[in-house]
């Protein structure tokens, strides 16, 4: 029952339309529970039963948008933050990810096309495809698009730092079945110990007529852990710091090792020995969640997983405290603007333009794969929409007309200055929570932010009175980069590199701020609706 409890306190924090449903059942069932039943579940805390009514009764929504002069027009009606919570619990994982946005974009009536197939493309229409179900490419082109006119973009990725399992990945040590694992990234391992974690991703099924499924799992209860060592036996982890192996201490343990002398209870548990490739117990969890034969999983590709919800946090609930923010938080705003900014017919009655959200996966490791921004996924896409729409006559460089009219946002995560590091930030580039998007620049290009861009999208932001935030990494720093430098040369695009302030970038569990979501809705959609309006008053290369 506490758990029943704890998910109706949080669901009361960020309903959806899919949630209601259930908060009017846990309502009416936690009103017909019995009173001794209540009692005894919180006769521990010494609380009365009919304290803890009033608590239950006085649960409610608290507003998404807070008071504050920045944001004071701002209505909780508006917000999608409880959205992206969902959309954070589902995506557990890059396929996961695609998956969702797959689905949203389905029941908005965009159009799901192949990239092996011919197209056959309108204007007015929307569009998109998957790669590798773990990149993706969704588009809406303007009714009174015109061969050479551009596209108006907003780019992000589906991937973040995260425990892989090896191919081979079962072992044993010291009686315990352990599951050997990769990094991926460059996440913050140490917050990884000591969490409650578990698997998901995908999996290759063989059919009953013997074909092949491709299938994604998700396993929600945790069956993995990474224990730290106790103080007891590292007196000085304190002084020295926690500096664990990757490769022998960071290693996940999923069961205790039965006897062998026990053949019936290992047949039983079905637990292998350490020389099967994967653990038949986690083989048995994997096929009981797909409802299939251990022996019809062809392969598995699976990342390890917290289990804790993404959940509003802070004590105004101002916060979102979650995995995968970088860069999930960016995704999910870029895919709402884009579906928001031509939910209906009207929407793209009047735009020129070709209005574009671009997700990939790998940017984690550089971005150099099939799905990653490194292919020419994107570009490819735009010159088969420009192909496809230039009805075969003849043009002279009608794609390479259509790049220079074209204007690309890389979204990804900024850092947000923390209070007890703020020696770690540039004196005057110190971008704050709850305060807009963060504008991201660097001399050296390791972000694409020009100051024609800069100026740009920052003259969008206040034609809607949206506030934005400029970021500088210290000169005595590393930099880190993002997808922006890889697009903006791969053909030649404008770009702008630009997120939404965060701390804990890359640990196991994130923070950004609450109104900042909704703050980059926004402008992601006034981008879609004004872009075009803004760009006409501006030319460099008269």
């Amino acid at each position: 029952m506490a758990a029943a409890i704890a998910r109706f306190q949080v669901l009361h924090h960020h309903p959806s339309s899919s949630t209601t449903p259930f908060l009017k059942a846990s309502s009416t069932l936690l009103s017909k529970l019995p009173q001794s039943s209540i009692s005894s579940q919180i006769s521990s805390e010494n609380v009365s039963t009919t304290r803890f009514r009033r608590r239950l009764s006085s649960f409610s929504r608290p507003p998404l948008c807070s008071g504050s002069e920045i944001h004071s027009n701002c209505e909780s009606s508006g917000s999608i933050v409880g959205d992206l919570l969902d959309y954070l619990n589902e995506s557990w994982t890059q396929f996961h990810a695609t998956a969702e946005a797959k689905k949203q974009l389905l029941a908005a009536g965009f159009h799901l096309l192949n990239e092996n197939d011919e197209w056959d493309l309108k204007p007015g229409g929307r569009y998109f495809f998957t790669r590798n179900m773990s990149s993706l490419v969704a588009f809406a082109i303007g009714e009174k698009y015109s061969i050479g006119n551009g596209f108006h973009i907003i780019a992000a990725h589906t991937d973040s730092p995260c425990l892989k399992l090896k191919p081979k990945s079962a072992s044993c040590k010291s009686g315990y079945l352990m599951v050997n694992v990769q990094t991926y990234g460059g996440g913050l391992w140490h917050t990884w110990f000591d969490r409650d974690l578990s698997v998901a991703g995908r999996v290759i099924i063989r059919d009953n007529n013997g074909c092949f499924l491709h299938k994604l799992v998700k396993i929600k209860r945790p069956i993995l852990r990474v224990p730290t060592l106790a103080i007891h036996l590292d007196r000085t982890v304190n002084q020295d710091g926690f500096k664990p192996n990757l490769e022998t201490h960071l290693i996940p343990l999923l069961a205790k090792k039965v006897d062998n002398a026990s053949a019936e209870t290992k047949d039983k548990n079905n637990i292998s020995t350490a020389k099967d490739a994967q653990h038949q117990l986690l083989m048995q969890i994997l096929s009981d969640e797909l409802a299939c034969k251990i022996d019809d999983i062809m392969t598995i590709e699976l990342n390890v997983c917290d289990t804790q919800p993404s959940c509003l946090g802070g004590a105004n609930n101002e916060f979102i405290f979650s995995g995968r923010l970088d860069n999930l938080a960016s995704s999910f705003c870029a895919l709402r603007a884009l579906i928001d900014s031509c939910a209906s017919p009207e929407d793209l009655s009047n735009e020129h333009a070709i209005r574009m959200v671009a997700l990939f996966d790998n940017e984690e490791v550089g971005s150099d794969s099939y799905q990653g921004a490194g292919a020419p996924t994107m570009f490819e896409a735009m010159r088969r929409i420009t192909d496809c729409l230039d009805f075969h006559s003849v043009r002279e460089s009608s794609f390479a007309r259509a790049i220079r009219h074209s204007f690309l946002v890389s979204a990804d995560m900024a850092h947000g200055v923390h209070p007890n590091f703020t020696d770690k930030y540039e004196e005057h580039h110190r971008p704050e929570l709850q305060k807009g998007l963060v504008i991201k620049h660097n001399a050296n290009q390791r972000y694409a932010t020009s100051g024609v861009t800069a100026f740009l999208f920052k003259e969008i932001a206040k034609m809607n009175n949206l506030p934005t935030q400029e970021f500088v990494v210290r000169n005595d720093m590393g930099c880190g980069s993002t997808i922006g430098p890889i697009l903006a040369s791969g053909v030649g695009i404008r770009t702008v590199d630009c997120g939404i302030a965060q701390l804990s970038m890359h640990s196991v569990r994130e923070i950004c701020g609450k109104e900042d979501v909704d703050f980059a809705y926004k402008h992601f959609k006034a981008f879609y609706q004004t872009f075009s309006s803004v760009d006409k008053k501006l030319n460099v290369d008269k």
